[in-house]
């Protein structure tokens, strides 16, 4: 492990796989890379989505996982998972979601990110594993991880360290916005207190927008498939 924070960079293009009787296409399987690469506002160098209009883009260019996570889910699945095991670009260490807040920027090698949504798990995850109940025990427990936009693009590699530049003001962490999303679904004050987040997502700002309205989505395809 790095003391720079990051415990590994992974990458990996779409493979298919068989679920539930289907073959899908899923971008999870990721691996440790070594040395540099370029960081776009649309990704790493290397790296590949299966479902352009769920993962990546411009605010999902970089998804980040807590390696404190990892004794958790390894006792839940009965086994020894690498990094990259939760289809995450940045295994890190001392970024977990309590210490994370979104709008929160960071240097890493030569480029810019800020944190813009938790990310939101789905049956992928259960395809990866085995487990079925994956992606909802990753929601429930609130061990999500989360997505960086890229501010300002450049080469990046696993020992350049993740510098922070800045804690936005608002203050609202990772674990408040998944407890707003998923858990307190009635308090939409803190809705309200997420949505003055301008560096929030739009997906999430359409989601709760939406909420305020009355409208609530069926979260089951996502957790389901």
């Amino acid at each position: 492990m790095n003391d720079n924070g990051i415990v590994s960079l992974n990458i990996g293009r779409p493979v298919e796989v068989d679920w539930s009787g289907r073959s899908i296409l899923t971008g999870l399987f990721k691996k440790p890379a070594a040395g540099r690469r370029f960081l776009s506002r649309s990704g790493l160098e290397g790296d590949g989505q299966a479902d352009l209009a769920h993962h990546g883009g411009a605010e999902k260019a970089v998804c980040a996982y807590p390696y404190e996570h990892y004794p958790f889910w390894e006792r839940a699945l009965r086994r020894e998972l690498a990094p990259g095991a939760f289809g995450e670009n940045l295994t890190l260490w001392g970024f977990a979601e309590e210490r994370v807040c979104i709008g929160d920027s960071y240097r890493w090698g030569e480029a810019v990110l800020q944190v813009s949504q938790p990310r939101q798990p789905c049956y992928k995850l259960s395809a990866a594993h085995g487990a079925p109940d994956l992606p909802l025990r990753v929601q429930e427990t609130g061990y999500t991880g989360y997505y960086f936009r890229v501010l300002q693009e450049g080469f990046v590699s696993p020992e350049d360290p993740l510098e922070k530049l800045a804690t936005h003001p608002d203050g609202l962490t990772v674990s408040f916005a998944n407890r707003v999303m998923h858990r307190d679904k009635t308090d939409l004050a803190a809705v309200r207190r997420l949505l003055a987040v301008a560096e929030l997502s739009a997906n999430w700002r359409n989601t709760l927008l939406k909420r305020l309205d009355g409208e609530e989505p069926d979260d089951r395809a996502r957790l389901r498939g």
